[in-house]
């Protein structure tokens, strides 16, 4: 995500306090072509690099969220207004932020 110049990337380890997966990323994109890019650049890593089916998505750039669902990592990927918005780091604060790269 780091490569497709995403901001304020966030990993949240919400094991024991999630029953449906172990960890979140967040990040912003930019724009509406970059939240696209981003999604695309996970998918084709997950198949090539770790030989992963192709993860399940919800939502579309246009919207602002994009939710990538690999199973036990969820990537949300956001406009910067959707982020203020739905404001997932508050709602799981609990979970343990593993790693922050503004």
């Amino acid at each position: 995500m780091e490569d497709k110049k995403a901001e304020n990337i966030i990993l949240l380890d919400l094991s024991g306090q999630c029953s449906f997966t172990d960890y979140f990323v967040i990040c912003t994109g930019t724009s509406e072509r970059q939240l696209r890019a981003l999604v695309e650049a996970m998918d084709e890593m997950a198949r090539k690099k770790y030989q992963l089916k192709s993860p399940r998505l919800e939502g579309k750039a246009a919207s602002g969220w994009v939710l990538v669902d690999f199973g036990s990592v969820i990537v949300h990927t956001f406009s910067g207004d959707q982020r203020q918005r739905y404001k997932l780091e508050e709602l799981w604060r609990e979970g343990k932020v593993v790693v922050r790269i503004q």
